[in-house]
């Protein structure tokens, strides 16, 4: 061989091996080493996150768990104990291996803040939920802790220093995608590197959307990942090693950048009109007042509450002959409801309520409904999908349904209503000499719909909690809040909804809680540009090209998610998988029961043709003599087209008063 030759190939190798020090160092194992020269002791394992082996001789460390495979492979390091496991935060991916760990040789640390997930997670599944539940969106938990409680042995606070070894682990921490998730910093010669948990993906990305939803879209999350962010960069690391994904070089610019995106993000993601700054006028430029004082005029047949009791839902056709029909009710006392009727009927005529509308899923639309049922002989209406959630709430694990108002606002609590009559989407109905029209319209949420007809020589549209605006005020686009706990894949929702209400040309919006928008031709085409934009922002926000995984906290998700064993030994529940995909997609899903009970079939393994859904029947019986008392949870360990993303969703049945 020629010494050109031998050259040659000295160089080719050296850059095989500088590539490889770039992407992190594979190894003969499932290891990799992600900083070979500042770390040499440092490994990377992937499961279901990605966990990281410090090794000092025989003994280890790790930062994250995932499914405890990294422990099946200890051998090929030499490694024979490890002595700490240091958690970035509570979800379950991160953990759920812990029943592999020799807790008598094995510590564990975790956030201070996230202590309690880790030793009482099911605290944080609620048979009766309420909107102000700890860790949830208006009763939709964002927590995702283990199915067991995890003993904690230290709890790690911020700026505090984890001394192992001859290691010293600096904690920070860096909440937003988990409630007080926490970095862990080691330094070396050439700059410092971050365990980051799930505050950033590579590319400048978010892990996830759903774990960053804390409220209802005033964007406290991502108000608390930008803070974590310029915490990070003000500590100038050179190499971030997140959850998931690969390590992230260059870490203090993709730091900035995602800074960058964020904010960008943010000024479209917050709601499309000044929320907490409408004045009455401007909500509702066009009312006229009338002789009884409640109550305003809007058009000759129409009535609504007077502009000053903004936030309430209520508004009223009257027909010539006296009859009624209800827009919405909710959010007031009722006493209030019964003193409007009786002004109603010595002001305007009113003689029967025929019938109460429902514009959407959420209690506050519907609260005096029993009241209007019961009282005044009142019939419900609203979209057939809509209905099951309005007649059995605790089945779903959505935003502020019904039941999860308790009895703060009406009398008693509520735990679903009757639906009278379940309209088909399109579907019209003649009152008294009106057509009535009730058309699916989603937005805010999935399970909404739109009510519609032409009135006094206007076309008024009933748009519920889609958006709300002045409309002459051209800086408003009107969208209300974007969450991924009202089921809203923004394709399948904002999108078509703002796209169905431009195309319907109405001279009149109405929308819930006492919002009137005259002339609105403007602001739709608004509001339909923002819809647009919205989606391009979450498609460069989100790592997967399919960003929709990534926001939708229910592609796999069961029917009823709470089921009850009080009574019978077993129960079917319907698991469904959705498939976001152009393409099919092949998966299994295992659920992972507890003692004492079992299901069949256990495991889930099929394909989901594309963009479609797909339910399986799952029947759960409890053998009570083993099984515990209270209430279970069962997650749902997600393998998609051969990714494995371990237990992201679950429901939770009960077995016991």
């Amino acid at each position: 061989m020629s010494l050109g030759s031998t050259s040659r190939i000295l160089v080719i190798a050296f850059t095989s091996l500088t590539v490889l020090f770039a992407q992190g160092l594979a190894l003969p194992s499932k290891f990799i080493q992600p900083d070979p020269k500042g770390f040499p002791e440092l490994f990377a394992f992937t499961d279901t996150c990605n966990s990281y082996l410090l090794r000092d001789g025989d003994a280890a460390l790790l930062i994250d768990l995932g499914d405890g495979g990294v422990l099946d492979h200890l051998d090929t390091l030499g490694v024979k104990h490890i002595e700490w496991v240091l958690f970035t935060h509570h979800h379950r991916e991160q953990c759920q291996g812990i029943g592999k760990v020799d807790r008598k040789v094995t510590h564990v640390a975790v956030p201070e803040g996230e202590r309690e997930l880790f030793e009482n997670p099911i605290s944080f599944r609620k048979w009766f939920p309420k909107l102000n539940d700890k860790y949830s969106v208006y009763g939709a938990s964002y927590a995702r802790p283990p199915s067991q409680p995890i003993t904690v042995d230290k709890t790690l606070k911020d700026v505090e220093t984890f001394a192992w070894r001859d290691y010293r682990i600096e904690c920070l921490s860096t909440p937003g995608h988990s409630p007080a998730g926490m970095t862990y910093l080691l330094r070396r010669k050439g700059g410092a590197i971050v365990f980051t948990g799930g505050v950033m993906h590579d590319g400048s990305k978010m892990t996830t959307w759903y774990d960053s939803e804390w409220d209802y879209g005033f964007a406290k999350g991502v108000d608390a990942v930008l803070g974590s962010v310029d915490k990070l960069i003000e500590k100038k690391p050179v190499l971030a090693l997140p959850s998931h994904g690969p390590a992230i070089r260059n870490a203090t610019a993709q730091l900035k950048t995602y800074r960058e995106k964020l904010t960008t993000f943010r000024a479209s993601y917050i709601r499309g009109y000044a929320v907490h700054k409408m004045t009455p006028k401007q909500s509702d430029p066009i009312s006229k007042p009338t002789a009884f004082p409640l109550m305003s005029r809007v058009t000759p047949h129409l009535y609504k509450l007077n502009p000053e009791t903004l936030g309430k839902n209520f508004a009223i056709i009257i027909s010539d002959n006296g009859r009624g029909l209800v827009l919405d009710c909710g959010l007031f006392p009722e006493v209030l409801l019964h003193r409007l009727i009786q002004g109603m009927k010595k002001h305007f005529g009113l003689k029967q309520i025929d019938a109460l509308w429902i514009s959407h899923m959420h209690g506050d639309h519907f609260l005096l409904g029993p009241v209007l049922r019961e009282k005044y002989g009142a019939k419900t209406w609203t979209l057939d999908s809509i209905a099951d959630k309005c007649e059995n709430p605790r089945r779903y694990d959505y935003a502020a349904l019904v039941s999860a108002y308790g009895s703060g606002y009406v009398g008693s609590f509520i735990d679903g209503m009757k639906i009278d009559k379940p309209f088909r989407d399109g579907e019209s109905v003649d009152w008294e000499g009106y057509k009535v029209q009730i058309d699916w319209m989603p937005g805010q949420t999935e399970f909404g719909c739109c009510l519609w007809l032409e009135i006094d020589g206007k076309r008024i549209a009933f748009t519920g909690d889609n958006l709300f605006a002045d409309s002459s005020n051209v800086k408003q686009n009107g969208h209300e809040a974007v969450v991924a706990r009202n089921s809203s894949i923004l394709e399948e929702g904002y999108l078509l909804g703002s796209r169905y209400l431009r195309d319907l040309k109405p001279d009149l919006v109405m929308g819930a809680h006492s919002y009137v928008m005259p002339n609105p031709a403007g602001l739709l085409d608004r509001y339909h540009a923002w819809s647009k934009e919205i989606i391009r922002l979450y498609k460069d926000l989100l790592p997967e090209k399919d960003y929709e995984y990534l926001y939708d906290p229910y592609w796999v998700s069961a029917y009823p998610y709470r089921v009850d064993f009080t009574k019978e030994t077993t129960q079917t529940v319907e698991i469904t998988l959705r498939n976001f995909r152009s393409t099919p997609q092949l998966h299994r899903v295992e659920l992972k029961l507890p003692p004492g009970v079992k299901a069949e079939p256990a495991v889930l393994e099929s394909s989901v043709e594309a963009e479609s859904r797909r339910s399986f029947p799952v029947q759960l019986t409890i053998d009570r003599k083993a099984v515990s008392p209270g209430i279970q949870m069962i997650p749902f360990d997600i393998t998609l087209d051969g990714k494995r993303h371990g237990e992201l969703f679950d429901f939770i049945i009960r077995t016991g008063e």
